[in-house]
């Protein structure tokens, strides 16, 4: 009979909860899941802001290369101007060098002449430097002739830019006569004068001088004026020019090739003597019939005095203006001197007053004999003679009359001049 194995259990009494110790354990485990959590996103914002570094660090490096770029541009920008600097010396110092060679060799060449005497077989090493000598002569002399042709090139350009800018008289000069255009196109086209072309021409010329009878009576009013100076700084002449530059953009001889030739158009067209003849025929039908009609010589002043309509007198006013303009600066540079102050005071003793006709015949004769004495031409000589340009006459042929009266036969352009 197997034996039997008694084996005794003892279970261990169990200990009673510790509530309190249960409770901190669950807090503690809610705690480190919330620092989990929020190291999680700790780490993903320190991952964000290491590629934002990351990515700034780039951006520096960009530009930073960027600049060192630009400072390389720069640099070579500023190795190149010392270059062009330098040309011009650079062929001066060449023509030196070359001349101290020659000097050299020359030297040479004495030596062996004076060991010639007791050695032979240098004659050919004598001619080969003076064939060297020769070219050495040869070389100087076309680097030479190639400064004198860069410095003629360059003193032309320096000239051809002197000559393509107006000075502030001829500017003014400009804009003077664009009012003048502007304003004799603008009754060309109230008068239905050349229909076909004045709406155009009007357009383009008051495009350029909006107010050309303010302008124009402006400009008369100043030169009436004792310290009026033709080369003076004047506050109302340099607004004058500074409105140009501000209309155009320009202050170069085109401006002015540009009204002559505008001028001349006008003249061909007999634009102003239509223009005069309309204005009379507003006025006076049967008057301006009869004048018309009278072929024999005599003085249009003899006839009785009358006033003007508003259009006429506003015609002889700008004209005054005009040739009051012209006569101040003709005293001033010194053209046609027995006259010019005579004509001045004139032309000043008429302003203010109410025009009548036989102001409108004066004016006609001022005008003529402004062009037939020149006055244009030698204003504009006397304006370019301290810069040494070239005639007048070289840029502009000719002009067209400003007007011609009523029934007087058309000055032939060749015979015009500024």
């Amino acid at each position: 009979m197997p034996a039997v194995l008694i084996v005794t259990i003892r279970f261990r009494p169990l200990e009673p909860l510790d509530l309190r110790h249960l409770q901190s354990t669950l807090d503690l485990g809610h705690i480190n899941l919330k620092g989990a959590e929020n190291q999680h996103e700790a780490s993903a914002l320190h991952d964000e802001l290491d590629m934002l570094q990351e990515e700034n660090e780039n951006i520096r490096e960009k530009l930073r290369l960027t600049e060192e770029r630009r400072e390389e541009a720069e640099a070579r920008s500023r190795e190149l101007e010392k270059q062009v600097a330098a040309l011009g010396e650079g062929v001066s110092l060449e023509a030196k060098l070359l001349s101290r060679k020659e000097a050299a060799l020359r030297q040479k060449e004495a030596a062996l002449k004076a060991a010639k005497q007791t050695k032979d077989g240098r004659d050919e090493e004598i001619a080969n430097l003076r064939l060297e000598i020769q070219n050495l002569k040869d070389g100087s002399t076309t680097a030479i002739e190639q400064l004198q042709e860069a410095e003629s090139e360059a003193k032309a350009l320096r000239s051809m830019t002197k000559r393509m800018i107006l000075t502030q008289e001829e500017m003014e000069e400009v804009v003077l006569k664009r009012c003048w255009l502007a304003r004799y196109w603008g009754l060309a086209v109230r008068h239905a004068i050349c229909a076909d072309i004045a709406l155009s021409k009007h357009e383009h010329w008051s495009s350029l001088a909006p107010l050309p009878f303010e302008v124009v009576i402006s400009a008369g009013q100043k030169a009436k004026e004792e310290s009026w100076n033709g080369g003076g700084e004047d506050p109302d002449r340099s607004k004058l020019v500074r409105d140009l530059s501000d209309l155009t953009g320009e202050g170069n001889i085109e401006s002015m090739l540009s009204v002559e030739m505008g001028l001349r158009e006008l003249a061909s067209l007999k634009v102003e003597d239509a223009i005069v003849l309309a204005l009379a025929l507003h006025r006076r039908p049967n008057l301006v019939r009869q004048y018309s009609s009278d072929k024999s010589p005599g003085d249009p002043k003899s006839m009785e005095s009358f006033e003007l309509n508003q259009e006429e007198a506003e015609d002889v006013l700008f004209k005054e203006a005009w040739l009051t303009y012209f006569w101040r600066r003709a005293k001033v540079h010194g053209v046609e001197e027995d006259i010019a102050e005579e004509r001045l005071q004139f032309w000043i003793s008429r302003s203010g007053q109410t025009p009548t006709s036989h102001d409108a015949v004066d004016v006609e004769r001022g005008l003529r004999e402004l062009r037939k004495l020149g006055i244009e031409q030698q204003l504009w000589e006397a304006s370019r003679k301290e810069n040494d340009q070239p005639s007048y006459a070289s840029i502009v042929n000719h002009k067209p009359s400003y007007v011609s009266i009523v029934n007087q036969k058309p000055v032939a352009e060749s015979d015009y001049s500024p």
